[in-house]
């Protein structure tokens, strides 16, 4: 093997060179060559007119023949560079990027009715209420403080839909609640419906209970003492754990705080998210054994959480083996900066850019 040594390469923004570019990386892969150190800096629009999704995209290839050691792409069409660099450097910064599990966005078929359930059962306050009728549907966010700081619910009643199929792979929220047979007491009074009776969990000593909300959705009840974010969970169900967990460390920069086997009840369950347990919104991944497919529905929608960069979030997402669904960039008519992926069990989550995020709630 021959080695190029050290290799400084500067491009001007045309898309036959960074062609040329790539076919030149291309064959020094095929000739046995390898690059030790390359350095390359592209213009975003250097991309268009090339036969690639995105200028991310295009990075990707450079990634797959093994020389991605210092690749930067200038993205002049927004208001600040946005850099991809290479695979260690993105995932060691998806780790440091400070994120935030925003909301959970599902569907309902009739919000007043779910509107009443969640501030009169279960103690939730309406934040906010927005109609959009030439897209017939209409938004109401729900949750125990601000959008600021806490984690929220986004209801979506599309017109006309009552129901929705929930599947089989949602499972269910978690609420922290200081007395949960109180907590059902008062639920059954205001005619709720319990679907457990509060008692210790299968394989464990916390004090649970699950009820429904009218369209279904189980809420799990968790006795735990006071806590800054009462919703405190998102369970879904996953066809190969240590598959999940890493995508969700690596992708999400999410850290992994408990596993726990129950070989008893055939499960498995990880808890992973951004702080702790009592005092942050996490995700519980729930493996059954020899379960390795779910049918989703269609009433369970996405997870919304924040990021410095939607476009550095979005390629350590691609590398990590996730499927972007939405490329990263400003939503039409608005400048909110957003990107949307998939899990590797199809989960789906949409990346929003924190600071545009404040901007849009004031």
């Amino acid at each position: 093997m021959h080695a190029l040594a050290s290799m400084a390469l500067h491009f001007t923004p045309s898309p036959v060179v960074v062609h040329r570019a790539v076919s030149f990386f291309a064959r020094q892969q095929q000739h046995n060559l390898r690059l030790t150190s390359a350095c390359c800096c592209f213009s975003a629009n250097s991309f268009r007119g090339l036969p690639f999704l995105s200028p991310c995209t295009q990075l990707g290839k450079f990634a797959k023949l093994g020389i991605g050691h210092h690749f930067r792409v200038c993205n002049m069409a927004t208001s600040g560079a946005a850099e991809v660099l290479s695979k260690d450097s993105l995932l060691e910064w998806a780790q440091k990027d400070e994120r935030r599990m925003l909301h959970v966005v599902y569907r309902v078929g009739d919000l007043e009715k779910t509107i009443k359930f969640y501030t009169e059962c279960l103690g939730m306050k309406l934040l906010r209420k927005r109609d959009i009728p030439e897209e017939r549907y209409t938004n109401a966010f729900l949750g125990y403080g601000p959008e600021e700081t806490h984690f929220v619910v986004e209801l979506t009643y599309n017109y006309g839909v009552d129901k929705y199929d929930l599947g089989t792979g949602f499972g269910h929220f978690g609420i922290a609640v200081e007395d949960v047979y109180k907590t059902v007491e008062l639920i059954k009074a205001k005619g709720g419906k319990v679907t457990r009776e509060p008692g210790p969990v299968k394989g464990g000593s916390s004090v649970i209970a699950f009820v429904e909300d009218p369209d279904g959705y189980k809420f799990e009840l968790i006795q735990r003492g006071p806590t800054p974010e009462p919703l405190c969970q998102v369970m879904l169900r996953v066809g190969d754990l240590d598959r999940s967990i890493n995508f969700y460390e690596k992708a999400f920069g999410m850290k992994l705080l408990r596993k726990r086997d129950n070989p008893e009840y055939k499960y498995t369950i990880a808890m992973i998210g951004y702080g702790p347990e009592d005092k942050t919104t996490v995700l519980e991944l729930t493996y059954n054994y020899g379960v390795t497919e779910y049918d989703k529905g269609n009433g369970y929608a996405q997870i919304a959480i924040s990021t410095g960069d939607v476009y550095k979030t979005a390629e350590a997402i691609r590398i990590s083996g996730g499927k972007i669904t939405r490329e990263p960039g400003p939503l039409p008519g608005i400048s909110t900066k957003i990107t949307a992926c998939l899990d590797p069990d199809g989960w789906k989550t949409v990346f929003v850019d924190s600071q545009d995020f404040l901007r849009e709630l004031e």
